[in-house]
């Protein structure tokens, strides 16, 4: 944990940047009944009940000194698809750094082996 706090506590450079990087799954969900409009004095009513629409995976990368996050949706969550949104990151958005320091999890999926 030491070793973290001290990656967050280096200064803000563009050529190492620090990005923290983790996905989710995120249920999708759609509504059964259209939801009731406000009206003066009594807010909006939405139904409880829902229909389930599926999952999605959610990847997420977010470079807390300079304020850039950056979202990929997926249909899956493997060790191929962890890594292929490392490559992305590396290749597409910081292309010009010498070393990107990256903060993940200890998921067994965040391989890049």
């Amino acid at each position: 944990m030491e070793d973290i706090l001290d990656v967050c506590h280096l200064p803000y450079s563009p050529g190492y940047p620090v990005v923290c990087m983790d996905e989710s799954c995120k249920q999708l969900v759609g509504e059964v009944r259209e939801p009731i409009p406000c009206e003066p004095g009594c807010p909006l009513r939405i139904d409880d009940e829902y229909v389930r629409n599926g999952v999605a995976q959610v990847f997420m990368e977010v470079e807390p000194l300079s304020g850039k996050r950056h979202v990929t949706i997926c249909e899956r969550r493997t060790m191929k698809d962890w890594a292929m949104q490392v490559k992305g990151m590396l290749d597409e958005r910081y292309p010009e750094a010498i070393m990107v320091r990256l903060i993940m999890d200890n998921l067994n999926t965040h391989s890049i082996a």
